[in-house]
């Protein structure tokens, strides 16, 4: 299935490049000339992800990203900007954006980087059936306490994530990895939770399953 793209630019010949762009690489590109214009479609349309302009006349983009993100739009951005210096970088991943892009840029690395934001939000269908104690959100696993339903972030490396992401989409896929990143998984899901494991499936890969525990 072709990918949307809400490219939102008031710059004209940048927004018209990257839009045509998009297109030659097989996307779907929308056009917004300002922040504003971007809700409008946000709210009519729906994305596979935003290209998004950090300066702009009218509302600027970070206003932008903190008003959807506000609004519990998960749609994956990326921030596009000519601001150097790391705190811009920080303020746009704290205002919600999934990357960040500095001006001038290598379409192709904009591709790359549009391609993986999708895939990783893409991982966990919102409606998944997770196990109990484990919730996905923002591109993140946590612990959760039944009792006070406190989260606790799950800290893992990227592989680790990525096999956790296979492992419960759905619960009960038998999913292949190397077994040095299935042991620290393993490990650190038996440090906090007690009713989940992760199995050895002989000759095809890991599994994880719910514990049920004797009364």
């Amino acid at each position: 299935m072709t990918k949307n793209i809400l490219v939102i630019d008031d710059d004209k010949m940048l927004r018209d490049t990257l839009a045509n762009g998009l297109r030659k690489a097989g996307f779907d590109a929308v056009k917004s000339e300002s922040a504003e214009d971007g809700l409008e479609f946000l709210s009519r349309m729906k994305f596979d992800a935003i290209i998004l302009d950090r300066m702009m006349t009218g509302m600027d983009g970070l206003s932008f990203l903190k008003k959807i993100r506000s609004e519990n739009n998960k749609t994956p951005v990326i921030m596009l900007t000519a601001l150097s210096g790391p705190e811009n970088t920080i303020d746009g991943l704290l205002g919600g954006a999934n990357d960040y892009l500095a001006k001038p840029f290598q379409f192709q690395e904009l591709v790359l980087r549009l391609n993986n934001i999708m895939a990783q939000n893409q991982d966990i269908q919102p409606n998944q059936q997770m196990p109990v104690g484990l919730s996905f959100s923002e591109n993140e696993f946590f612990i959760v306490n039944p009792d006070t339903n406190d989260k606790k972030l799950l800290s893992l490396s990227a592989e680790e994530k990525k096999l956790l992401q296979n492992l419960v989409n759905p619960v009960g896929n038998i999913v292949s990895a190397t077994p040095m990143v299935a042991k620290r998984l393993r490990n650190k899901i038996n440090s906090v939770l007690s009713n989940i494991d992760i199995i050895t499936v002989r000759g095809e890969g890991y599994k994880i399953i719910t514990i049920n525990k004797a009364v």
